[in-house]
């Protein structure tokens, strides 16, 4: 697994990433699994690639 650092000062492994076709409101799934799965130890990162029109969804585990 990768590790990301983040301002906190701990790290963050990479679980897994995924990509697909731009959706729009793709936010609004990311941060409900955020709000409902944070106790479980695992946060959900967005990214959008305006060039080819994709998007990415990572999972990491804190």
């Amino acid at each position: 697994m990768k590790e990301i650092k983040h301002s906190g000062g701990a790290g963050l492994d990479l679980i897994a990433v995924r990509s697909f076709k731009t959706y729009d409101d793709m936010y609004k799934v990311v941060d409900f699994l955020n709000k409902t799965l944070k106790d479980k130890g695992v946060i959900f990162g967005l990214t959008k690639n305006k060039l080819n029109e994709t998007m990415s969804i990572s999972i990491y585990e804190i």
